[in-house]
């Protein structure tokens, strides 16, 4: 029996629920359909939800000691670990991932970090309030304290994209479970199944029934999971116009929204830069995944003085990046996701060009893969910061040089952006890089290189349209709880 043949099932209350519909699932490299997903409906919804809601009034898993949640959830992942080779395959097929992209950051990193959230998550649950005394009316002391207990805020609905489909979706539900919460998991229509294996996995682990809830489906059923009542919290990663959209259906209902939405992260390559160490940290921004990462460099503010070398080394380094089968360890760069997120990339380098920019590199179709969702690494120079290019999200493997004169101005032209998610600096002056990445309205920042989550206390998240809350780390943990203070009073 194949991992697929394990993941044509919804997974709602402990059963395994077959859907009187199905969808063909595509592999983006091939074109090929690689198995038909069930997609669920309303009815599924309705049983999720009086699964999960039921599960946490009324159930063990909020009850148990942290304990017994970290052993079962530590069984879970080693459910993973056991089927890891699989999962990496399914991985490949179902996102277009590289190989070595899927074994290290969607399937290990995703591990690795869930691990760190089960360990981290023994804190203790309940802090004490200072002593303190307070006259009464006879003249007497009354001697006041308390605690504090952090508790798990309750029905978690989960909505994950299609871009790192396993490592979002590990990345969402453990922080989740771990603190006592039930959870609902919304997979991308796109890529279904590395949710629906979940299910599985979940049986072997010996989650009790209810705590795990896979449902698929569109918008009807995304709609249905984020405005209903017996949700307390959605977390979402998407784009920022659905974010928008989910967060609205919540509002009726007040309840939390936690969001990681859509990037257009700026790199600062000053004067005294690592100009090759800057453009390959560029190239990267461009060809990961075939771009499609909020949080990759995707405006690349040079240095007028270094611009045009700096333009000449990146266009070098991306006729090196070789298009292919995400299989082939020769290849650098693989597919876009479908054929919709191709089309959207070329009107993109429309734009661009319509906009002034220069194209320097790529911005077409290879004509050697007729065969799949892919297209060149494209880069464009002397764009200027108010063009759509270097405003909008592309989600695809384009790259635009902005020029600049002075710090003060490159400051300025990375926070003239609706978003603010991620960030870099370059340059031989550490401490003054230091101090620009300070002055930056992001999320995150990386100076001379690195990446923030892979420290794994690193929280994580946005601020403006890049949405809202943080993953990773106690931050990301307590997304998922609320405070409750217990005043003792002593007459």
């Amino acid at each position: 029996m194949t991992i697929l043949d394990t993941a044509r099932s919804l997974y709602v209350d402990g059963e395994f629920l077959a859907a009187s519909e199905t969808d063909e699932v595509i592999n983006p490299a091939t074109e090929e359909v690689i198995g038909e997903a069930p997609v669920g409906d309303a009815s599924h919804v309705e049983a999720a939800l009086d699964a999960a809601r039921r599960a946490f009034d009324n159930g063990p898993w909020p009850r148990l000691p942290q304990s017994e949640r970290q052993a079962i959830l530590s069984r879970f992942l080693y459910a993973c670990e056991a089927r890891s080779g699989e999962l990496v395959e399914l991985i490949v097929a179902e996102s277009g991932s590289l190989r070595m992209f899927a074994e290290y950051v969607q399937f290990g990193m995703a591990i690795s970090n869930a691990r760190h959230l089960i360990t981290i998550s023994g804190r203790p649950s309940t802090m004490p309030l200072p002593v303190s005394t307070a006259p009464n009316m006879d003249g007497t002391l009354s001697l006041n304290g308390g605690v504090v207990s952090r508790e798990p805020v309750g029905v978690a609905t989960v909505i994950t994209p299609y871009n790192v489909p396993f490592h979002l979706n590990i990345g969402k539900i453990i922080p989740a479970l771990i603190v006592g919460c039930t959870v609902i998991l919304k997979p991308s229509p796109y890529t279904p199944f590395e949710a629906l294996i979940l299910g599985r996995i979940a049986e072997a682990a010996g989650l009790p029934k209810g705590v795990l809830n896979i449902v698929t489906g569109g918008v009807a059923v995304g709609t249905a999971l984020t405005s209903d009542p017996r949700v307390d919290i959605v977390t979402f990663t998407g784009s920022d116009v659905v974010g928008a959209a989910v967060q609205a259906q919540a509002a009726p209902t007040l309840k939390r929204v936690v969001m990681e939405l859509g990037g257009k992260s700026a790199m600062i390559v000053r004067p005294d830069a690592n100009i090759a160490a800057a453009a390959a940290a560029g190239m990267g921004g461009i060809t990961t995944h075939c771009g499609q990462g909020c949080v990759l460099l995707t405006r690349h503010i040079v240095h007028n003085s270094i611009r045009k070398e700096y333009v000449r080394q990146l266009t070098g380094m991306l006729a090196s990046v070789k298009l292919g089968d995400p299989n082939d360890p020769t290849t650098t760069m693989g597919p876009l996701i479908r054929a919709q997120a191709r089309t959207r990339v070329e009107d993109y380098v429309e734009i661009a060009r319509a906009g002034g920019g220069k194209l320097v590199s790529g911005g077409k179709r290879p004509v050697d893969l007729p065969r799949g969702f892919f297209y060149e690494p494209t880069l464009f120079d002397d764009v200027t910061n108010d063009s759509r290019i270097a405003q909008e999200e592309v989600f695809g493997p384009i790259g635009a040089v902005i020029g600049y004169g002075s710090d003060e101005e490159a400051i300025a032209i990375a926070n003239d952006s609706q978003y603010g998610l991620f960030g870099s600096v370059y340059s031989a002056d550490v401490g003054l890089a230091y101090e620009m990445a300070l002055q930056l309205r992001t999320g995150g920042v990386a100076v001379n290189g690195g990446f923030p989550q892979l420290n794994k206390d690193a929280p994580f998240g946005g601020v403006k349209r890049s949405g809202h809350g943080r993953e990773n780390g106690l931050e990301g943990l307590n997304e998922f709880t609320y405070l409750k203070t217990i005043d003792f009073h002593g007459a």
